[in-house]
């Protein structure tokens, strides 16, 4: 446990980081879900993944290609369904 005052303000803002950064994953996990769920030419949804995943890469919850990955198995999957 922390026991100086600088150590219990960075476990206090660790822990507000690891909320943020829960949440954008759950919207990221919502948004590929949108696109595996929705129907064939889903515009709506493949934009909403897209802007997910850009927003993920941007705050450091995915890589550089984990992102591009994912954009191409999102849009592969929006061509096939």
């Amino acid at each position: 446990m922390a026991i100086t005052t600088s150590a219990k303000k960075a476990h206090r803002a660790g822990l507000r980081k690891k909320a943020m950064n829960d949440s954008r994953k759950k919207s990221l996990r919502d948004a590929l879900k949108g696109v595996r769920v929705g129907a064939k030419g889903d515009t709506a949804a493949l934009a909403a993944a897209y802007k997910a995943i850009d927003k993920a890469l941007k705050r450091g919850i995915i890589k550089k290609n984990t992102a591009a990955r994912r954009k191409a198995k999102v849009a592969k999957l929006l061509k096939k369904s």
